[in-house]
């Protein structure tokens, strides 16, 4: 998809996710997922000034694709995408800049995840992969370097380390 159109998208989408009442914002983080589905996997895309696609870095690369290709990608990360998608629905950059472990201090555990939670695995508050929970046992995230955002089953990672919500 051309970034142009990618744009033109996000503006209408966020014109009318305007129109569901506050209180939503996990409907909008649902719908803002669903809608941008396909974009490229970056390691550490996202995580600029604002949200959003943005090149990547290698520092800290561990991926299997070398050599590391996040420098040249315009992308998103799964912390980078899910910041991105709380920042379109909330309408504020709610996560912060920083990755899994920085956004899972912001948000409360729950035992019933709703559409629009966020799935996180690690162990203890030391994380590595977040998406975002849709319902049925699936998630929308950017899963690995030469994926796209995608939809993946929550057993994609292996160590599931629970769903949580954020409160404005």
């Amino acid at each position: 998809m051309r970034w142009g159109r990618l744009a033109a998208l996000a503006a209408v989408l966020f014109l009318a996710a305007g129109s569901i009442p506050r209180g939503d914002e996990l409907v909008k983080v649902v719908g803002y997922a669903y809608a941008f589905q396909g974009i490229q996997y970056s390691w550490g895309g996202g995580h600029g000034t604002r949200p959003g696609p943005s090149r990547g870095t290698c520092r800290g690369y561990t991926g299997s694709v070398r050599p590391c290709p996040a420098e040249r990608t315009l992308g998103l990360d799964c912390s980078g995408f899910t910041r991105w998608m709380y920042r379109l629905a909330y309408g504020d950059d709610v996560l912060g800049r920083g990755a899994t472990d920085d956004h899972i201090r912001r948000m409360r555990r729950v035992r019933t995840p709703r559409p629009g939670d966020l799935v996180f695995y690690g162990r203890g508050r030391k994380t590595h992969h977040v998406g975002v929970y849709i319902g049925g046992g699936k998630m929308i995230n950017a899963f690995a370097t030469g994926t796209t955002t995608r939809i993946d089953d929550i057993g994609a990672v292996k160590d599931l380390l629970g769903f949580y919500h954020y409160s404005s």
